[in-house]
């Protein structure tokens, strides 16, 4: 594997491919006489897929940011660095369902069987914890992009394979990928693909895309090279669907009886501050 800089001068071309025309039978003309022969117009050949890791890499991007809705199951194992330095593996699945511009909901099971739901509508975003009975939410009108960058940065919470939701994903990892090289093409279940590696200021990440004319992520393996005991996360992605049966009771949020609203963690200091009763705590979070 030869690594190549990231050169953020190459152009980036969106890469489609495309079906040939298939070429009819002209009918014969009925006079004797010998007609001059029309113009034919060539049949339309299919694009070639780009070669270069950084084309290849972009192309993904491009195509899941510009696919108005999806949805796809996800089986993820992450490592938890202990004190002692020991690394245990933890799992989850997710089902992630996406509606641009203003609809995502996330299903998450972590390993123990404990669940985690987000929802946004476009204008409230929620994150639900079934066994607890709690629920927190918070006002952010606008799309997916501003919700989740928000749910991040603002609340200080965890959305994994978030950078995949959002439409300005082909903008985010042109410009953190720092270094960037095609290791090999290789298969993924079946499905025939490019494996690249990538590397960021703080995540070296590798990611399986599916070759032809759907370039969807199969694969992603993330390390945490600067956190203490370089942690993995790794990711299978599959039964994507661009097309699912979306509803708007999907992305709603109706508390069940019994359900207790709470804040977010980020928010229970301006709670604290404004003389409000601070939230009881309802347990830790992996």
């Amino acid at each position: 594997m030869k690594s190549k800089p990231w050169r953020p001068t190459v152009r980036c071309a969106l890469y489609a491919a495309m079906l040939a025309a298939m070429a009819g039978c002209a009918a014969k003309p009925a006079v004797t006489v010998p007609a001059a022969p029309a113009a034919l117009t060539p049949a339309p050949q299919a694009e070639a897929e780009p070669t270069e890791a950084k084309d290849i890499l972009l192309r993904m991007a491009k195509f899941l940011a510009n696919t108005q809705r999806f949805s796809v199951n996800v089986g993820a194992d992450y490592d938890a660095v202990q004190e002692s330095g020991e690394k245990i593996e933890f799992g989850q699945t997710l089902a992630i369902g996406v509606n641009r511009p203003n609809q995502l909901r996330v299903e998450a099971v972590q390993s123990d069987g404990d669940k985690h739901l987000v929802l946004y509508d476009g204008k409230d975003i929620t994150a639900f914890t079934p066994a607890q009975g709690v629920y927190a939410q918070a006002s952010k009108p606008g799309g997916i992009d501003e919700a989740v960058m928000y749910f991040l940065k603002d609340l200080k919470m965890k959305l994994p394979l978030a950078v995949l939701l959002v439409s300005r994903f082909p903008t985010e990892i042109e410009s953190r990928t720092l270094a960037l090289a095609y290791v090999e093409k290789t298969e993924i279940q079946g499905t025939p693909a490019h494996h690249l590696a990538g590397r960021t200021e703080t995540v070296d990440y590798q990611v399986w895309i599916a070759q032809g004319a759907q370039p969807l992520p199969l694969r992603l393996v993330l390390t945490y090279k600067n956190a203490e005991g370089q942690p993995q996360f790794r990711a299978r992605l599959s039964d994507w669907n661009l097309s699912p049966d979306l509803q708007d009771a999907q992305f709603a949020f109706a508390p069940p009886a019994g359900a207790r609203k709470i804040a977010f963690l980020a928010e229970v200091p301006q709670i604290e501050l404004q003389g409000t009763e601070t939230p009881k705590k309802t347990g830790g979070r992996k």
